[in-house]
């Protein structure tokens, strides 16, 4: 059974998520920086067409396979979509063995102690009837902590983690993912406080339920080891959160049993304007560099 399958290579498997997941709002400047301008667009339309384009392109090198890409996480309209006549998740598992995930949330409400909560997502529950019958595995929702206000990160995981029962409740896998922003200077205190709401959701989970985690990388090397190795936690994968990819990876590489889901560290130097051999190589090495450091630990 394939859910059997996925889970397997979820908690055991070696290697990292790719965040294939960039949304309307931040699709414009993954365009950008893939080399394509927002004169080759005239409406959301066609900006999604194009950044479907380089999923795919992404998706179908012989670089991204489930021996280094155990999982990506996918935007609504990529799940929605096919590649090379097949919808995306069938793809991603039949053809490459790499587990898919869904981006659920609707973006980030107004700041308010210190904090950005998810936006409402009505209609969700429809969302996530379509994700199991497309065969997706599992879900990611991001929030966002600007400083570390303990209130406000209380408000920050106890969402999450409600969130997370929702997604639970249609068999799939969430990934709760509150993000600490990395330049804010308090982001070490951000950090503890959200180490102890975690571990208080956490701990209040039922028995036999698990969630993954999505976490900016710690100032504090191994802060968040008590989650990887907490029983209801399948894995904790960390974002690049706007640091380089060698920056990126360099942190990684100190966290023990931390793996990576990078977005723009995983698709940083690749270009629309390479030939396919030129692609496919910058996105191997790409790929086994983020890869060596979410095995190093």
């Amino acid at each position: 059974m394939a859910d059997a399958q996925m889970t397997a290579q979820m908690r055991e498997g070696r290697g990292f998520i790719a965040a294939l997941d960039q949304s309307g709002g931040s699709t414009p400047k993954a365009l950008r920086l893939y080399g394509i301008g927002e004169d080759a667009y005239s409406d959301d339309a066609g900006m999604f067409d194009l950044i479907h384009q380089m999923r795919s392109r992404i998706i179908k090198s012989p670089a991204f396979t489930g021996d280094r890409v155990v999982g990506a996480i996918l935007f609504e309209m990529t799940m929605d979509r096919d590649i090379d006549g097949t919808p995306t998740a069938q793809y991603l598992w039949e053809t490459k063995k790499v587990v898919p995930f869904l981006k659920i949330d609707k973006g980030l409400a107004d700041a308010a102690d210190g904090v950005q909560m998810l936006k409402p997502m009505p209609g969700l529950d429809d969302l996530l009837a379509r994700a199991v019958a497309k065969g997706i595995f599992g879900t990611k929702e991001r929030s966002v902590i600007g400083a570390a206000n303990p209130a406000g990160i209380a408000a920050i995981a106890a969402q999450q983690f409600e969130v997370g029962q929702q997604v639970l409740s249609h068999g799939l896998m969430p990934i709760l993912e509150p993000e600490v922003t990395i330049t804010i200077a308090d982001k070490a205190e951000a950090e503890a406080i959200l180490l102890d709401e975690l571990l208080k959701g956490l701990d209040a989970l039922p028995e036999g339920q698990q969630v993954m985690l999505k976490l900016s990388l710690p100032t504090v090397a191994n802060q968040y080891k008590p989650l990887i190795d907490h029983p209801k936690v399948m894995r904790v994968v960390a974002l690049s959160g706007g640091y380089s990819r060698d920056d990126a990876n360099a942190l990684l590489a100190k966290n023990t049993g931390m793996i990576a889901s990078f977005s723009r560290g995983l698709t940083e130097g690749l270009s629309a304007q390479q030939s396919d051999d030129d692609f496919n190589a910058a996105l191997d090495a790409a790929i086994q560099s983020i890869y060596d450091a979410s095995v190093a630990g």
